[in-house]
């Protein structure tokens, strides 16, 4: 992906392959453009809580979220409780993160 586009402007592209999948040290320069994503799972996945007042604004979130996922074709892994919605990130096809994780993390920080 190139430098001088952010993240949240960038489209997933189809990833199958472990070659696609991130270094420690790509990871390592990603993770600081998502304030509260953390690695989880080993570094096998990329997880963030989002917290919202009520029901109505969580419901909310997850809807815009779905509708995101759909459209980039890549679609995150959610626990939704009244309050709060628990999302993850991982690529599956390539035994890890890969860009498009990143990438739909951070238009998930728009949501929010």
């Amino acid at each position: 992906m190139p430098d001088l586009i952010p993240l949240a402007q960038a489209h997933c592209i189809a990833r199958h392959g472990h070659e696609h999948r991130l270094t420690a040290a790509s990871i390592r320069e990603l993770l600081p453009q998502l304030p509260g994503w953390a690695l989880a799972e080993d570094g096998h996945a990329l997880c963030k809580t989002f917290r919202f007042p009520d029901y109505y604004r969580t419901m909310s979130f997850v809807n815009a979220l779905a509708h995101i996922a759909n459209a980039e074709n890549h679609h995150p892994d959610l626990s939704v409780h009244y309050d709060r919605c628990v999302v993850r990130f991982s690529t599956h096809d390539v035994g890890g993160l890969s860009e498009n994780d990143f990438i739909c993390a951070a238009k998930a920080e728009l949501l929010a």
